[in-house]
């Protein structure tokens, strides 16, 4: 009899096993179909499917989390990768999309913190340049200043491009290196430090030639200089 209780029991698990690789495999199935469809609903819900039959260390925690970013769900991101950096906290790319969403849903106390961690380990001008950015928005400006001179001295790839609303119908992409110089110059201002703020201004144009907010700001000064 008790022999007869092992091999049920062992038919039971083999079952079981044989279920959860096929539920496995058809969820698989079920998010590369439904990517293949841009349908992300049924890409979410097979995900969360996957993470529960695979357990907290699940690959697909960190394909929900690259999910929700590309589709600006900024709040769920940060769930998610809050959650995966507690088991990979050095992890660059959770870190940066952890900081961006924070960012993002307006807490900017947080997010300045998260920017910190991040350009503490990469020591990367777009994330000084974020961090003082975040740290001005704060009223922080001393800090800010000293961030904004660090990026300055970092090394740029030259890719990297900003976004500035010149006005309601008009966006200006602008290379990193020139918008840094911009912010230190507004940062300058800030601090009562119109004569640094001049001169970065006039290294963000030298720059970025057409950089309308930085001439903007430069005409201002020259304007006040002389009154």
């Amino acid at each position: 009899m008790k022999r007869i209780f092992t091999i049920i029991s062992f038919v039971i698990a083999a079952a079981a096993v044989a279920q959860n690789n096929g539920s496995v495999e058809f969820e698989q199935q079920k998010i590369k179909q439904a990517l293949s469809y841009g349908d992300k609903n049924v890409a979410t819900n097979a995900m969360y499917s996957m993470i529960m039959l695979e357990g907290p260390k699940s690959v697909y925690k960190d394909s929900l989390a690259y999910l929700y970013f590309n589709d600006r769900n900024y709040i769920s991101c940060f769930l998610v990768t809050n959650d995966i950096l507690k088991s990979k906290p050095d992890h660059l790319e959770f870190l940066e999309m952890n900081a961006i969403s924070l960012e993002s849903m307006g807490a900017t106390e947080k997010a300045a913190e998260a920017y910190q961690k991040l350009f503490s380990k990469t020591n990367n001008n777009y994330h000084a340049y974020n961090l003082a950015g975040l740290q001005f928005g704060l009223n922080k400006f001393e800090e800010a200043y000293a961030t904004i001179k660090k990026a300055d001295k970092l090394p740029d790839d030259g890719q990297v491009k900003i976004t500035f609303q010149v006005n309601k119908n008009y966006n200006q992409n602008v290379d990193l290196k020139a918008a840094i110089a911009y912010l230190e110059g507004i940062i300058a201002q800030n601090l009562n430090k119109n004569n640094e703020a001049k001169l970065s201004f006039e290294r963000a144009i030298k720059l970025y030639p057409e950089f309308v907010l930085a001439k903007t700001k430069l005409d201002a000064l020259n304007a006040e200089t002389k009154q």
